[in-house]
């Protein structure tokens, strides 16, 4: 499969080339910022290359988009002491011995009770089962809550799940599926609204045109505030 480079300022693209039966060419960039080029079947390296020059630009401010909602948190080690994120606040970690193995937040602390001695895979496992229950009753209220600004455009309803994601904070499929990173239940309540509502845009635009930033911006004219206090609570 071809591969391509091409600089812009101070910027490297990197892509791959699929040949396929089609008359114009696409450039497509993956959730992962990968960036696929489906081009005609006679179209040459240049011409390719070209093209992809000619939309540096707009791959790039793609490639930015996709890398904000990047889980960049770093890997905690479940131990007790060390802090842990929930709904914007953070919380220390204390693992006690208890009748029961169970989780819970009390007075600035995340309480993990387990019924032995447990290692921190165990506390792990608890804290992320924990994490998963408050995600799906969360996300679903939050859904409902932005919901309502689409409601009066005639739009069908999405579907919503909730898993981990590796490159995601949401998504939103063509077939109607509103997926939500389990991982976003540490984020502030303001910046779940606003990557729902993001997603939710894309109902009626499914690129970022300029009118889906408008539709963006009228619906939640503060998105950019909300969208940097989440990369700045997620690092």
């Amino acid at each position: 499969m071809p591969h391509g480079t091409v600089t812009y300022g101070k910027e490297t693209i990197q892509y791959t080339v699929l040949h396929v039966a089609r008359k114009t060419l696409a450039i497509e960039v993956l959730p992962d910022a990968k960036v696929v080029i489906k081009a005609p079947l006679e179209s040459t390296q240049e011409e390719v290359r070209r093209r992809v020059l000619k939309r540096a630009r707009w791959v790039i401010k793609q490639q930015q988009y996709f890398r904000q909602f990047d889980p960049r948190t770093p890997e905690r080690q479940f131990i007790g002491g060390e802090t842990h994120l929930y709904l914007g606040k953070q919380y220390r970690l204390k693992v006690c011995v208890a009748g029961q193995d169970k989780v819970l937040l009390s007075r600035g602390y995340f309480v993990v009770e387990t019924t032995v001695e447990y290692g921190p895979e165990e506390t792990k496992s608890l804290m992320k089962g924990w994490y998963a229950e408050k995600a799906a009753s969360t996300f679903q209220n939050r859904f409902k809550f932005c919901w309502v600004n689409f409601e009066k455009m005639k739009l069908t309803m999405p579907r919503l799940q909730v898993r981990r994601m590796k490159k995601r904070w949401g998504s939103l499929s063509r077939g109607g599926m509103l997926t939500l990173n389990t991982d976003l239940i540490r984020a502030p309540r303001e910046c779940i609204d606003y990557v729902i509502t993001h997603e939710l845009c894309h109902l009626k635009y499914h690129d970022h045109s300029p009118e889906f930033y408008r539709l963006l911006e009228k619906i939640m004219p503060d998105w950019e505030k909300r969208k940097h206090k989440l990369e700045l609570a997620l690092v």
